[in-house]
């Protein structure tokens, strides 16, 4: 095809720009911003799955940090999984990373340590439930003053969707494609659950961030997590059930509507503890 006729085929590429610009009169003037990135996240693109809800999760938690004004006390705590790179998209808050599984175990020393500081934790289902469940069990039971924030997708993601301690009876992953058994696994871990038989946990709730309406609930237990901190009170741990459509070999629409017919069934929402 010639010059030419790609020039008559696109009569736009002969439009002059200008005749779309929009004067700065018609631009309408804005009294207040009322969505953008939280301060407390660094201006990078998240490393996730598409569909992942590491993201979304993130994002509460960033802004109840600066709804609260406590980003010039906080110290997160990270975990080993798909959110192991966290640290980066949190780099405008102090960050600690452990070793796998040990998150409360290093809270518990940073909030002794410094005790005027507001100390959370961001864990996965394989780093709190695998090798690191007796390190919650007993940060709950002393009742340290931290606040977790468990991300439940009931798989080991990050290595490639294996079978966790919530992968629920009958579900394929790739560790268990005939479905998880309990002769075989036993049966998941409901950790809300097993937190509220103590005595010193201040709050405890799982929430979902399937839906609009979770999602508000989910922003307001992430808050109700940390204003404990602020107040230095005691053991706050909230449960997200959150899709892994990656691991569940499902599309995001999907993901999110297994969370609701089936996840939250075996993991049913509320909350578990507040005092």
């Amino acid at each position: 095809m010639a010059e030419d006729d790609l020039v008559e085929a696109s009569p736009r590429s002969r439009t002059d720009p200008r005749e779309h610009a929009v004067s700065a009169s018609a631009v309408p003037h804005v009294e207040k911003k009322v969505f953008g990135r939280p301060q407390s996240l660094i201006n990078l693109p998240f490393p996730y799955c598409p569909g992942c809800g590491h993201g979304v999760v993130h994002r509460m938690v960033a802004e109840a940090v600066e709804e609260l004004e406590i980003a010039d006390r906080a110290i997160m705590v990270t975990s080993i999984g798909c959110s192991v790179r966290m640290w980066r998209q949190f780099g405008a808050l102090d960050v600690c990373q452990p070793a796998h599984g040990r998150a409360p175990a290093a809270a518990t020393g940073l909030k002794r340590a410094l005790p005027d500081a507001v100390v959370f934790a961001y864990q996965g289902d394989g780093d709190m439930t695998a090798i690191g469940t007796a390190e919650v069990i007993h940060a709950a039971a002393r009742g340290e003053k931290m606040a977790i924030f468990f991300v439940n997708n009931a798989v080991f993601g990050a290595t490639g969707g294996q079978m966790a301690p919530t992968t629920l009876l009958g579900q394929a992953t790739t560790s268990s494609p005939g479905g998880r058994t309990a002769e075989q696994a036993g049966h998941p871990i409901r950790v809300c659950e097993m937190l509220a038989t103590l005595e010193a946990p201040v709050y405890l709730a799982r929430v979902s961030i399937a839906g609009v309406g979770n999602l508000n609930r989910a922003k307001r237990a992430t808050l109700r997590a940390l204003e404990i901190q602020k107040a230095n009170r005691g053991f706050a741990m909230v449960e997200y059930l959150v899709p892994c459509p990656s691991g569940w070999h499902m599309t995001p629409v999907e993901a999110h509507q297994w969370i609701e017919s089936t996840m939250a069934r075996y993991y049913p929402l509320g909350v578990f503890r507040d005092r």
